[in-house]
């Protein structure tokens, strides 16, 4: 079989593919953005990901590039897809989507990083699987550590469970629950409601959480 690769440009708050080799951890972990501390404090999650434009000549192993279950390789600033049994695989895709982050589905919340996939339709195409829509590869390291899981640090998603701290300017990202980030945890989201009114009473700060249920209470450590 051949391998399909892609080069990828990091961009975003964070470099998460850039450190796979760490178990795609980045050092400052996720990212809640726009939180307000003081008064009813209020945090989004940010999409952290890592942008990666179409390989050249995808073939080999299946009609999607990175489809749900497959696996890519270790890289820096570039990866390639990879079987999932090889030494060389790192993450496996759980969840693919077309089009961007913004306007697509969530990701599962057992989400590590996120790779973006940049269109491209070649010329010429003797055997109809050379066009690579846009699309976006939710991804899970094959092996800890996982930073998307609760408390982990990282992830593209806030989510019950994570820790942040007040970064200033009125932000507030996410670092380890255990105290192992680069930054000691100032909060921890105890709950996901639909309304603030829904917190309980320790809560101290609001995060946006997105979803069914988008208002994240957080309490003081």
């Amino acid at each position: 079989m051949r391998e399909r690769s892609g080069v990828g440009v990091v961009r975003g708050v964070l470099v998460l593919l850039g450190v796979l080799l760490t178990g795609c951890q980045s050092p400052s972990g996720g990212v809640a953005e726009d939180g307000r501390l003081g008064g009813p404090a209020t945090g989004t999650a940010g999409e952290t990901s890592t942008v990666s434009p179409a390989p050249t000549r995808p073939s080999g192993y299946g009609a999607v590039f990175l489809a749900v279950g497959e696996c890519s390789s270790f890289g820096t600033t570039s990866f390639t897809e990879v079987p999932c049994t090889g030494e060389r695989a790192a993450a496996r895709v759980v969840a693919r989507h077309d089009g961007t982050v913004r306007d697509g589905p969530r990701c599962p919340e057992a989400t590590d990083f996120v790779l973006h996939i940049s269109e491209q339709r070649p010329a010429s195409d003797e055997d109809g699987d050379g066009a690579v829509p846009q699309g976006y590869a939710c991804m899970r390291n094959l092996q800890p550590p996982h930073p998307g899981d609760p408390g982990g640090g990282g992830g593209p998603r806030t989510i019950v469970g994570d820790c942040v701290y007040g970064s200033g300017d009125g932000q507030v990202r996410e670092t380890a629950c255990d105290g192992t980030g680069r930054r000691e945890p100032q909060y921890k989201v105890i709950r996901a409601v639909a309304g603030r009114a829904d917190c309980p009473g320790p809560t101290a700060l609001y995060v946006r959480l997105g979803g069914k249920r988008p208002v994240g209470c957080a309490r003081p450590l």
